[in-house]
């Protein structure tokens, strides 16, 4: 059974109503954070950034408004299946991509084949290795 999904799509980076460019963005899935998905974007002449946020959350959103923290996903066209617009923002900073549906629903439904939704918590000892996540962050928060 494989351990991770990836996939690579390309995203419009929308800097403004009159401009845009397409980066490309690496999609993961990883068993070991059953929970999660990560995104890098390759933005031009900056190093890569990584966001992670939840699966379902990225499901929700191809249909959907959803996310009321630093990611935002909603479909451009809500009367059907269409591109797909992300905001990701940290302070006053915002980046907003569009990405066409098909491609995420794709990779979803390949990290549904490895571990289906709903039966992430069924993955091993999912309370004790939060907990030394949990743990591992505060040691680090108290420490610096």
């Amino acid at each position: 059974m494989s351990e991770s999904v990836q996939a690579e799509v390309m995203m419009n980076f929308l800097v403004s109503e009159e401009l845009s460019f397409r980066i490309p963005v690496e999609l993961c899935y990883e068993v070991s954070d059953p929970y999660a998905v990560r995104m890098t974007f390759h933005l031009p002449g900056d190093a890569p950034v990584t966001w992670t946020f939840g699966r379902e959350l990225l499901l929700d959103g191809i249909n959907a408004p959803t996310g009321d923290g630093d990611v935002h996903i909603a479909p451009s066209d809500p009367e059907g299946l269409s591109d797909v617009h992300l905001r990701l923002q940290v302070g006053a900073d915002r980046a907003l991509f569009r990405a066409g549906s098909a491609p995420l629903i794709a990779f979803l439904d390949r990290t549904d084949k490895i571990v289906p939704l709903g039966e992430e918590r069924s993955l091993g000892d999912f309370d004790g290795h939060l907990e030394a996540a949990l743990g591992r962050i505060l040691a680090e928060e108290n420490a610096g």
